[in-house]
């Protein structure tokens, strides 16, 4: 697979016998579940993500003909929204249209409870106590942060994040991170660089937790209330 570029190379590998062959080029693979592609836009990724869960989805409406809210959420949470955020932290949308893609899944997903098929979308959000699936990933996104500054994760750090070295800047928690310039979106928006600015926006007291099982306010969105589980 080339990746960032698209220059013709032809790649052979010899054999004991000195045969030459040929290596395969492809322009998608699937590694431990993840579709990555030349371009390593992860469209391809939600696309058959979204697929998946509305496969279940439509498994749920053939066996149920009428959910509670109770039944709904425990269904939705246990065998559809899995399938939307498996590993989403390698591949986590960033095009409006792939968002979109994700979104309408639970936006249908919402209308099988009865009664709330003709609310608006962020109606039936509030009655069922759930978050966008955008908001969810930005949630995963500093938890995932959270392990690996904190140790939790066996990760080295130094890999994804470089401390922020601004002294004079006071504001903010004790391990606030330098964001560094990106040229792309494919480096902009990878995992390192998207959550940088959300995780220095963080109070000292969340960076400090002794687990993720603390309930925080979540600094952007102030009327949400979201907890590290």
């Amino acid at each position: 697979m080339h990746i960032g570029h698209s220059i013709g190379t032809v790649y052979h590998i010899m054999d004991d016998s000195g045969n030459s062959t040929t290596i395969e080029q492809i322009a998608e693979e699937k590694d431990l579940g993840v579709h990555i592609t030349e371009d390593l836009k992860p469209s391809i990724q939600c696309v058959r993500s979204a697929a998946k869960a509305r496969s279940v989805m439509g498994m749920v409406n053939r066996n149920f003909k009428r959910l509670d809210k109770e039944d709904f959420l425990l269904i939705y949470k246990t065998y559809i929204r899995p399938r939307m955020e498996y590993c989403v932290q390698a591949w986590s949308p960033h095009l409006k249209k792939d968002i979109e893609c994700l979104e309408r899944v639970q936006r249908a997903a919402t209308k099988r409870i009865q009664g709330l098929r003709h609310l608006p979308y962020e109606d039936r959000l509030v009655y069922l106590g759930l978050p966008t699936l955008q908001e969810r990933r930005l949630r995963g996104d500093l938890i995932e942060t959270y392990k690996i500054m904190t140790g939790k994760e066996a990760v080295n750090r130094e890999h994804f994040f470089q401390p922020s070295s601004c002294e004079y800047n006071l504001r903010g928690h004790s391990m606030k991170l330098l964001k560094q310039r990106a040229s792309l979106d494919v480096r902009k928006f990878f995992f390192s660089q998207r959550v940088v600015n959300e995780w220095n926006l963080l109070p000292q007291d969340v960076v400090d937790a002794m687990s993720v099982n603390q309930y925080f306010r979540f600094p952007v969105m102030a009327d949400v209330d979201f907890c590290f589980v």
